[in-house]
Formats: structure tokens, C-alpha cells, sequence
């Protein structure tokens, strides 16, 4: 049973140093400019009330690609930008720690739009934030997408998550904090 448990530890280790090495290849704001265009019109193409709230969001925050891996314990990171006005404010990693139970790796991206100027104030005040505390998020999936319309939108954002690939079921932004990174 030792050796069992032992081997665990090793292999959550070596996934969540894997995971965190993944960070530490670090786009350059270009790419990181580039691929948060590119899942912006992958998603609004997509998904028609993400269409709608990219008009009337005050500010998005756009990760395009999240890698997340776990046995037991697990981690996810990824970068991306916010976006306010069709400009760059700033770049900014996700990062997620979780346990139980959970087995596999996927990658995956979010787009959280930023519906209120409190919402963008926390961000920008904090310097990042952790979805769970603060301004009220909705992740928004299809059951959620039924009974939203432009009109009944009142939260403070609203994220949306796409592109999932791998072999970990479900995904979840509960619990994940934003940070504000610095990019030349």
C-alpha cells in the first residue's frame, strides 16, 4: 500500500511540475495576442449569446488554452489577456489546483466577459482574482445558455468554455485565480 501511495506522489508530482513547466514556456504577448483573437471569433462563431455579450462586455478576459492534468490532485495553467475597448489592459495566467476524484489530462480555453465596471475594478484593484470571490461569475453551458437572453443578463460576467480535448471529464473554473503577469 506504501509503495502505492508513493507512486501516486511521484506521478502528481511529475504531472503538476509538467503542468506548471508548461507555464514557465511562456508565450510572447504576440502569440498570446494572436490566439486570444482567434478563440474570440472561434467562440462568438460558435455560440450566439457569446456573440451577443462580445458587443456589450465592458471588458473580456480571454484564455485560449488551459492545460489542466490530475490523479487524485490535480492543476491547470494557462495565459491570456484582458481586453477593454479593442485594446490590450494587461496579460494574466489562470491557475487551478483540485482534488479528488479526477484522472487524465485535457486542454481547454475560457472566455470570461466582464459585464460591469465593478467587475473590471476588482480585476484591475486585486490584480487578478479568484473566480468564486468577488464579482459574481456564471458559467455559462447549455443549460444556463436556454434561459439567458441579452435582456435578463444582470450578473457581473459571464465565462464560457471551449475547445475541450483530452481525457478528464468535465472542467470547472470554480476555485481558479487570475493573476496579473507582466509581458514585454
Amino acid at each position: 500500500m506504501k509503495m502505492l501511495q508513493g507512486m501516486l506522489r511521484v506521478f502528481v508530482v511529475a504531472t503538476l511540475l509538467q503542468t506548471v513547466s508548461f507555464g514557465a514556456m511562456a508565450a510572447t504577448a504576440e502569440d498570446l495576442n494572436t490566439d486570444a483573437d482567434q478563440a474570440v471569433q472561434t467562440l462568438i462563431k460558435s455560440n450566439p449569446l457569446a456573440a451577443e455579450l462580445s458587443k456589450t462586455a465592458k471588458a473580456t478576459l480571454i484564455f485560449p488554452s488551459v492545460v489542466k492534468a490530475g490523479l487524485i490532485f490535480g492543476g491547470a495553467y494557462g495565459e491570456g489577456l484582458m481586453k477593454k475597448d479593442g485594446k490590450v489592459e494587461g496579460y494574466y495566467n489562470t491557475v487551478t489546483a483540485s482534488w479528488g476524484f479526477q484522472a487524465g489530462a485535457q486542454s481547454y480555453g475560457y472566455i470570461v466577459f466582464l459585464m460591469s465596471d465593478k467587475a473590471i475594478k476588482y480585476v484591475e484593484d486585486t490584480k487578478g482574482w479568484e473566480i468564486g470571490v468577488g464579482p459574481t461569475v456564471v458559467v455559462v453551458d447549455e443549460g444556463v445558455a436556454k434561459n439567458l437572453s441579452t435582456s435578463s443578463l444582470k450578473d457581473d460576467a459571464y465565462a464560457f468554455i471551449f475547445d475541450q480535448s483530452g481525457l478528464m471529464a468535465g472542467v470547472s473554473i470554480e476555485g481558479t485565480k487570475i493573476s496579473h503577469i507582466k509581458r514585454p
